[in-house]
């Protein structure tokens, strides 16, 4: 697959969403630009802006196997990963697939479940696989989580420990509309029939590998490396932040950036690649210190502290 035919697949993707959710363009290329890195996203925000009906119209968008998940206090890891029971015929175990053997998996209100069960969601994220009972299965590909969840302070949830966190590619928020956009989601409303179920699939499960494919093409030049790396240090040693970008969080980053630089028609990174794409890649994996947060700092506030202080490189390409 050219980068054309990529970028032409992307912007298909983007307009038959668009169908379905009004004026969040960035929320939407933020999501396709996570499929395209093998990347899981995590769509954050209050109740009712949308975070269900963007990760649904993006499974339907795609020509891939679907389930989902609405998780509650509780669903079992066994509901998630699949278990193991006896054959009452041949009387040997045999696995019964869980939700995760899907293509796209939408996670729903993930952090409304128990730790445990939040857990079981690790190596499947991680590695593409499950196992059951010291058995392995891999996953189909393509293979995405798309979950969502309430902000933590909202009553009945369970924050993500931070090696989950870790594994989400990049967190999207929606928010609210403006009056002209929620007047185009009642005038779209106002039929009969959901916008959403009139969406139909125009892009196949070997078209989303191809394109996957193409990203590690992008070239990127040993500055455009050395800045990603400098940018994660300075994570690191920040007084305000008890835990900075780790290694995974470092390679999110770059392949980020050659995603977007993809999109944009380049076969190159710029800084503006990387600066674009720390935030929602970045500022989900920092923890802050107990006095940043008595004084009510931010993590997306610091790193952009962290990307207006570091110089840029003068040449990537």
């Amino acid at each position: 697959m050219r980068n054309e035919e990529t970028r032409s697949l992307i912007y298909r993707l983007i307009h038959n969403v668009r169908q379905v959710i009004v004026g969040k363009d960035e929320a939407i290329e933020l999501a396709l630009i996570a499929i395209m890195c093998q990347g899981h996203v995590l769509i954050e925000d209050v109740p009712g802006v949308g975070k269900t009906t963007l990760a649904a119209a993006l499974a339907k968008s795609l020509d891939c196997s679907f389930g989902r998940i609405q998780f509650t206090p509780d669903i079992m890891p066994s509901d998630v990963t699949g278990y193991t029971m006896p054959n009452i015929k041949t009387g040997e175990m045999e696995y019964k697939p869980g939700a995760v053997m899907v293509q796209i998996l939408l996670a729903d209100e993930i952090n409304r479940t128990s730790p445990k069960t939040q857990s079981s969601l690790l190596e499947v994220m991680e590695e593409g696989q499950v196992t059951v009972d010291g058995v392995t299965y891999r996953l189909p590909r393509p293979f995405m989580v798309l979950a969502t969840q309430n902000p933590v302070d909202f009553v009945g949830t369970y924050p993500l420990p931070e090696a989950q966190m870790d594994r989400f590619f990049l967190r999207i928020h929606i928010g609210y509309p403006t009056i002209e956009e929620e007047m185009d989601v009642l005038a779209r409303h106002s039929g009969t029939i959901s916008p959403i179920k009139n969406l139909h699939p125009v892009c196949t499960a070997q078209e989303v590998v191809n394109m996957q494919e193409q990203v590690g093409v992008v070239y990127s030049s040993p500055e455009a490396r050395n800045y990603i790396a400098t940018l994660a240090a300075q994570t690191r040693q920040h007084p305000m932040l008890q835990l900075g970008v780790s290694p995974r969080g470092t390679l999110a980053l770059h392949k980020a950036a050659q995603a977007t630089a993809l999109l944009a028609g380049r076969d190159y990174i710029l800084p503006d690649d990387i600066r674009r794409m720390a935030l929602p890649v970045w500022s989900h994996r920092l923890l802050l210190t107990p006095e940043a947060r008595i004084k009510g700092r931010l993590a997306q506030e610091i790193l952009t502290d962290i990307l207006n202080k570091q110089p840029v490189p003068g040449k990537v390409s």
